[in-house]
């Protein structure tokens, strides 16, 4: 469980860095940044989703 707990707290701070990495985009007018920051969102959801998924195989 504190495995889990750890990973999750992880994917939460990458998410949390993706929204401040759009936030800044949308003031500096640059989508790129924009885009990584959406990347960065969706990538820590998949590996959350994931995480959770293969601790509930183990049990």
């Amino acid at each position: 469980m504190p495995r889990l707990l750890l990973l999750l707290v992880g994917c939460v701070a990458v998410a949390a860095l993706g929204v401040g990495a759009i936030t800044y985009a949308h003031h500096d007018d640059a989508p790129g940044l924009g885009l990584i920051g959406f990347v960065l969102i969706f990538g820590a959801i998949g590996l959350g989703v994931r995480a959770v998924l293969r601790t509930k195989r183990r049990v």
